[in-house]
């Protein structure tokens, strides 16, 4: 769990819930022997700028390069896409162009309920906070889950896994555990 800004506790916590240990990453050497890492919500500038600070930026693109498992919700999309629209540090792994803060203002953050085929027909709440949006993917990337007017808010592609919401929010594991399958599948 990438734990330089944002709701890392969140999602430890769900993963704990499931039986899962996460580890809290602020350093390279605390990604030694991951199997896996989720990028949470927060600011993507400011863990962009931390991750550059702290010396993390190759070696999470060399976990990515090797094939392990990297999810990242809300701010942890934005830092994982190949372009946010301005200049940042980016990871650069997924083929996706994003919008940030796509809906506007803190104020306009919101819940909806979505499907998703990878999750089955029950929907999940989604919740929205100053969340960005998929613009457009690339080849090989996969559309998970898309708003009623059509926009991208969940994708992957091979090894990676990007939602605009935060399911650490919610008592839906649904996601985490899609994302658990990515890490043990051979």
């Amino acid at each position: 769990m990438l734990a330089l800004q944002g709701d890392f506790a969140e999602h430890l916590a769900v993963l704990e819930r499931l039986g899962v240990e996460g580890r809290a990453v602020r350093l390279p050497r605390d990604l030694e022997e991951l199997d896996a890492l989720i990028m949470p919500g927060g600011e993507s500038t400011t863990i962009g700028k931390l991750a550059v600070a702290y010396n993390l930026v190759e070696p999470i693109r060399a976990m990515i390069q090797a094939g392990k498992p990297v999810w990242g919700t809300c701010a942890g999309l934005i830092f994982l896409a190949r372009d946010a629209g301005r200049d940042q540090p980016l990871l650069g792994g997924l083929d996706i162009v994003v919008d940030r803060n796509a809906f506007g203002r803190q104020v306009d953050s919101f819940e909806i309920d979505l499907t998703s085929p990878v999750l089955g027909p029950e929907p999940f709440r989604a919740v929205f906070i100053r969340a960005p949006v998929i613009r457009s993917v690339g080849p090989g990337v996969e559309v998970l889950a898309t708003l009623p007017d059509g926009r991208i808010v969940a994708a992957c592609q091979g090894n990676l896994l990007a939602t605009a919401f935060h399911p650490e929010l919610t008592d839906d594991a649904r996601w985490h555990r899609f994302f658990l399958k990515m890490v043990t599948r051979p």
